[in-house]
């Protein structure tokens, strides 16, 4: 399988693209907006199909690169169906499978980081890793204090959905602040310290006691994602 990670520097952003192999039919997620050039080199030099590009959810901390994309390669945009965003070409259900050239990715509906949020799996019938967007992320989770964020949803979906597939899944999520590139299910049961040895009760009250500030683009962010990624 090709598989590349890229990484934007000023949101810490993680974009993933990957595909069966070169020349092959391609998928990319949570692109940003700054970042639409690098990846559309990648694909030219790849000689990959750009088919889908997805969102995990509305980001607050950078804007999408779905349009450009769209625009660019004629790509399907996909986000969760509930999803309030207008550049969304397919939506999905959790349990929906998308296919592509040999790989197989399954929605699975995890609110919590926000009450529109999705993960994906990639090959559901043997799991080899999730793209977990915000709900989970390295040693951390998505905060849960905006865009209908909530702490219990956060537990169910961390613990009753990404907990249940195998400790060998490996975990690629929307953001990273301290250099980690990828992790596991199973490291994140046992080392998360926010969820390692924790009940629900002292995970919705660590949560609820954050206190974080809006992130920095958010009120210019959130309303250019729910329109393609434009500012104007």
């Amino acid at each position: 399988m090709l598989f590349r990670q890229f990484f934007e520097p000023e949101s810490s952003t993680y974009t993933y693209l990957f595909a069966s192999g070169i020349g092959r039919e391609a998928l990319i997620i949570d692109p940003v907006k700054e970042q639409a050039e690098q990846y559309l080199q990648a694909i030219r030099e790849l000689d990959l199909r750009l088919l889908r590009a997805i969102d995990t959810h509305t980001h607050a901390d950078h804007i999408t690169a779905l349009g450009d994309l769209r625009d660019a390669t004629g790509c399907v945009t996909i986000m969760g169906d509930r999803s309030r965003a207008e550049c969304v070409t397919q939506s999905v259900r959790d349990g929906d499978i998308l296919e592509l050239e040999g790989l197989r990715l399954q929605a699975r509906y995890t609110p919590g980081h926000t009450d529109e949020s999705f993960s994906f799996v990639l090959r559901p019938e043997r799991p080899q890793a999730v793209f977990t967007g915000d709900v989970l992320l390295i040693r951390g989770s998505g905060r849960t204090d905006f865009q209908n964020g909530n702490p219990e949803d956060s537990w169910h979906s961390i613990i009753e959905v990404l907990f249940r597939l195998p400790d060998e899944t490996q975990v690629y999520p929307a953001h990273d602040y301290k250099g980690w590139t990828s992790s596991s299910i199973g490291e994140e049961k046992r080392h998360n310290p926010r969820l390692a040895g924790k009940t629900r009760e002292q995970y919705v009250e660590l949560m609820r006691a954050l206190n974080l500030p809006d992130p920095k683009m958010m009120d210019i962010a959130v309303p250019a994602n729910l329109h393609c990624g434009r500012t104007a």
